[in-house]
């Protein structure tokens, strides 16, 4: 069976604190989450500082018309990341042009996981009323998830509450990664929909992304390899 990885998101502004965090979870988390905090504090440059040969998620979310997302994906090229965002509700084009774009940039052995962000875990049925969505988060998300795919993403960025469904819908081909992970007892902060590391390995999960949980502890390698312990356990 295959095993859920676990990604440590490294949100911060500061240069220091997420090279600190990344060397003192090596060899605890399979890898390191750097996105708009980091990179707009940092520049692309610091990006490799922090990330050095550890498997990089560049969680920049891209989101814009298909020719500007297609440039912007070929610019980042350079930095080898092993796992790129877009959203998906960008539309099929754009995600076509995104996907063009890195089967031309990268070398087929080393092209990253291109992944479509779905509905954002911070989002309930509210939260989408309030943008003129009346589909709920569930049907919403798989909706998105089934355009992304067929336009070709090579997986989906969903809450673990929609692992399930999207699993239902279209079964092992997508590559699910899942935020708003929570281990027991640990403040949900401006997550929605959430679950513990154990129920969303158990639901299907490939890669769960953990922040606060870990970066926030009194032993962040502690926290990670607890996480991972409950990970290998589901």
């Amino acid at each position: 069976m295959k095993r859920t990885r676990l990604i440590a998101a490294l949100d911060t502004q500061s240069l220091e604190q997420a090279r600190a965090w990344a060397e003192a979870l090596d060899g605890h988390v399979d890898a390191i989450k750097l996105g708009m905090e980091f990179t707009y504090a940092q520049g692309l440059n610091a990006l490799r500082q922090v990330a050095g040969d550890r498997p990089l998620f560049l969680d920049l979310k891209l989101h814009d018309i298909p020719n500007t997302v297609a440039k912007g994906l070929t610019s980042l090229a350079p930095l080898g990341a092993s796992l790129l965002t877009i959203h998906a509700s960008g539309g099929s084009a754009m995600i076509a042009a995104a996907r063009q774009a890195i089967d031309a940039a990268y070398p087929p052995l080393h092209r990253p996981v291109l992944l479509a962000v779905t509905v954002l875990t911070s989002l309930d049925q509210a939260g989408l009323h309030e943008i003129g969505i009346e589909a709920s988060p569930r049907e919403q998300v798989v909706r998105l998830g089934r355009l992304a795919m067929m336009a070709g993403a090579d997986g989906l960025v969903c809450s673990a509450e929609e692992i399930a469904p999207l699993r239902d819908a279209l079964g092992d081909a997508p590559v699910l990664v899942v935020p708003g992970i929570r281990p027991a007892g640990t403040d949900a902060n401006d997550q929605k929909r959430i679950m513990t590391p154990r129920q969303a390995a158990q639901a299907g999960a490939d890669w769960i992304v953990v922040g606060r949980p870990i970066t926030q502890a009194a032993d962040p390698a502690a926290a990670a390899a607890a996480i991972q312990a409950e990970l290998a356990s589901a």
